[in-house]
């Protein structure tokens, strides 16, 4: 149950991550095939716009921690949404590629101060006995955004793509202004849980003997969720567009799909919140990592046993994929950020999260501009799952290193 007054947290983390990741990059993913049938750009183009985000993501990683360092919560807060509105409003038109490509990172890299900052500064100051309940549902704000840019952008782009721009900055401008007034409620909301429930000491590894051996868990950590990054690139960058174009199963099916990823988005972070309240973080984390990289295979293996149109198996098999995938996008992001808090302790989460982040954005770039680089050599995708495959059973292994001592 949310009481009243953590309301203030909840909304800063939601709002965050729905304009950041839930708007900012998933919106882009429904618009590619839009953007090709607009003749915008070519399919090669499209690729490497969806990239872009991705790069403009990891540079606003590794700044995210030092704009608060020198600023306030808030006001950084302000700034990344007026930043992502900006990309959206500045996309409107037509435009040479390399001017799009700029706009394109603008919005990854706002994106990404959004996703480091909101969640880290509502989980602090959230009570320890609440945080495995209330953490991981501040990562439902990417669901609300993908199914909103599953819903009604497909629509608005078959009326008029410049409106669909113009519609997505009138939506980050409202959320940014809600969550930027919710921000500044934190620290009275903060001040209001601590007298109501005291905060429990702050529950790290200690280091051992050589000073290092602590470090190891968190190393491992990040090393799984660098691979989590690499590995859900084709679903959440390229996965409308290889159904719409590449399997031949039309748009509306694509949107459909793109629906289902955004529903399981919503109450994936839901069920990772029940999962880290009833098992410890460490087994969440490796049961949800372990049920992605079976999600992924499924588009790997599907047109192989399929054989023939047989539309209710593929509507079910890739509906299973989609929701499975779009639930543990930020499912898994909730998860690792539950799990660092309980090894370094809340003093130290926003720093490591930031650099758990930036560690995932660089993973997560190199293989969207890698990908997009194997995609223009083969125009095919199907490669590009089997490879995602490969790398999240090798970061479902690193998960599950991460947890001995």
């Amino acid at each position: 149950m949310i009481h009243r007054h953590e309301l203030p947290l909840l909304l800063t983390g939601l709002l965050a991550t729905l304009c950041g990741v839930g708007l900012s990059r998933m919106a882009f993913t429904a618009l590619m095939p839009a953007l090709v049938q607009a003749h915008w750009f070519s399919a090669d183009q499209a690729a490497y716009l969806g990239a872009a985000t991705l790069l403009g993501y990891l540079v606003g990683a590794l700044v995210a921690h030092r704009l608060t360092e020198r600023w306030s919560v808030p006001r950084v807060l302000l700034g990344s949404f007026a930043a992502v509105t900006l990309s959206f409003a500045l996309s409107a038109l037509p435009q040479p590629f390399v001017t799009f490509f700029a706009w394109r990172c603008l919005g990854g890299m706002a994106a990404a101060v959004l996703m480091v900052v909101g969640p880290s500064a509502a989980m602090a100051a959230l009570p320890v006995a609440r945080r495995a309940v209330l953490g991981p549902v501040l990562f439902a704000g990417v669901g609300v955004g993908a199914l909103l840019s599953a819903t009604l952008v497909p629509a608005l782009a078959r009326l008029d793509l410049p409106w669909t721009w113009a519609a997505l900055a009138l939506v980050s401008a409202l959320c940014g202004l809600w969550g930027w007034r919710s921000s500044r409620q934190i620290p009275a909301a903060a001040a209001l849980l601590a007298r109501q429930q005291p905060a429990a000491p702050p529950a790290a590894l200690p280091p051992d003997t050589t000073g290092r051996l602590w470090l190891l868990p968190v190393l491992w950590l990040m090393a799984a969720y660098a691979c989590d990054a690499a590995g859900f690139v084709p679903h959440t960058v390229f996965w409308v567009d290889y159904l719409a174009r590449e399997r031949e199963l039309g748009t509306a099916f694509g949107a459909l799909q793109w629906g289902l990823f955004g529903l399981g988005a919503l109450l994936g972070p839901i069920v990772t919140a029940a999962c880290a309240a009833r098992w410890d973080w460490h087994r969440a984390v490796v049961g949800g990592m372990a049920l992605k990289t079976a999600a992924v295979c499924i588009p790997v293996a599907l047109p192989w046993l399929l054989y023939g149109p047989a539309p209710t198996l593929q509507l079910v098999a890739y509906g299973l994929s989609s929701f499975l995938v779009g639930a543990l996008s930020p499912g898994i992001a909730a998860l690792t950020s539950g799990r660092l808090l309980q090894l370094v302790g809340p003093l130290a989460h926003k720093r490591v999260w930031g650099y758990a982040t930036a560690v995932f954005a660089t993973a997560q770039a190199l293989s969207g501009t890698g990908m997009a680089w194997l995609y223009a050599q083969s125009h095919l995708y199907q490669p590009l799952f089997a490879l995602a495959a490969a790398l999240l059973a090798l970061g479902t292994l690193l998960a599950w290193a991460s947890g001995r001592r």
